[in-house]
């Protein structure tokens, strides 16, 4: 119970420490930023809190994304960080959700599903060709 206690305050935790409790099951995500189980959540009433932690799949992440240039029909990086970084989880430092969006759009640059007009200062994300607009 008190390694549970120092991952919920955010205290540093031994790789052994770290070890038992992956092997009961306890926590999740890759260390420093590990937090408490689903399991674990639902005990504590804290399932709110396990979903912030944990995060949404990048799918979500890429609809919202797609949803937008669909609606809009271009976005500018400020844009994108405006409707993405609300639903980041909690865990990530603002560097790190940085990078998520940043690698996130990149996957979608390479995939064809969206492309970039203008230099990096300046550039205006839009919908590819192909892409159903409905």
């Amino acid at each position: 119970m008190l390694l549970l206690d120092k991952v919920q305050k955010r205290q540093a935790l031994s790789t052994d420490e770290l070890r038992l409790l992956r092997e009961a099951k306890l926590v999740e995500g890759r260390a420093p930023n590990i937090f408490v189980s689903a399991q674990v959540a639902a005990w504590t009433d804290d399932k709110a809190r396990y979903i912030r932690n944990r995060g949404l799949d990048d799918g979500y992440y890429r609809e919202l994304i797609v949803d937008y240039l669909k609606r809009y029909g271009q976005a500018s990086r400020q844009d994108i960080d405006a409707l993405l970084l609300p639903k980041l989880p909690d865990v990530l430092d603002a560097t790190q959700q940085g990078h998520k969006i940043r690698n996130l759009m990149q996957a979608m640059r390479r995939e064809g599903i969206i492309y970039r007009e203008g230099g990096r200062s300046t550039a205006i994300w839009r919908l590819a060709m192909g892409q159903p607009l409905s």
